[in-house]
């Protein structure tokens, strides 16, 4: 039987650009929830600081600390790495936080396949329509279309993968969204969606 006192693994993923990490800085304000803050070798975004958004790094740092498995995941995207450490993770956990994850559909595989000892909830995000995605993408990457066209070439893949989670939201209006999640996340039952209404949702958003 789980410890009372231990906290539990929120997982929020998401196509990108679909309002995941403003979702999970909004969740992470409230009272024993923590952000899994990750490792990344990439270049920090105007205003992102180091220990607040990322833990920067370099390649060669990065790389051997994957060598000493001080990662609870870590993948490649777009020629830069990102990793969660494990000393981190379950240090907010046995403390009796929650700990809330930003991370893509390949992470939550890997981290519901090692069973942890926690509870956990994955979550997927879908945005209103493939259009209002592109408008918050080239917003957020400052008009830098070559990066944008990168991750709308992602899309539909990242897309596919919203029935692999626990529960399925569309964020359309940030602030019912986020209601909408921590209604989940504090219900103690088995959770439950309209799935035939998502399954319409992403037929649109592939088209």
């Amino acid at each position: 039987m789980l410890s009372i006192k231990k906290g539990g693994m929120f997982i929020l993923s998401s196509p990108s650009g679909a309002g995941k990490t403003t979702l999970v800085k909004k969740i992470s304000k409230r009272n024993k929830f923590k952000i899994s803050i990750s490792h990344t070798t990439r270049l920090p975004r105007p205003n992102e600081r180091d220990g607040k958004d990322y833990y920067f790094t370099s390649k060669n740092k990065f790389r051997n600390l994957i060598k000493k498995k001080k990662f609870l995941l870590n993948k490649k995207v777009f020629n830069n790495y990102y990793g969660s450490s494990k000393e981190l993770v379950f240090k907010e956990l046995n403390s009796g936080n929650n700990v809330i994850f930003d991370i893509d559909w390949q992470g939550t595989k890997k981290i519901k396949n090692k069973n942890l000892k926690y509870k956990l909830l994955t979550i997927f995000i879908l945005p209103p329509s493939k259009e209002e995605l592109k408008k918050r993408l080239i917003k957020r990457e400052k008009k830098n279309l070559s990066t944008v066209g990168k991750r709308m070439k992602e899309f539909k893949k990242d897309l596919l993968r919203w029935k692999e989670y626990d529960y399925v939201v569309i964020n359309d209006n940030l602030n019912l969204c986020y209601k909408n999640i921590m209604s989940k996340i504090k219900k103690k039952n088995r959770i439950s969606f309209n799935r035939n209404f998502i399954t319409n949702h992403v037929k649109k958003l592939l088209n």
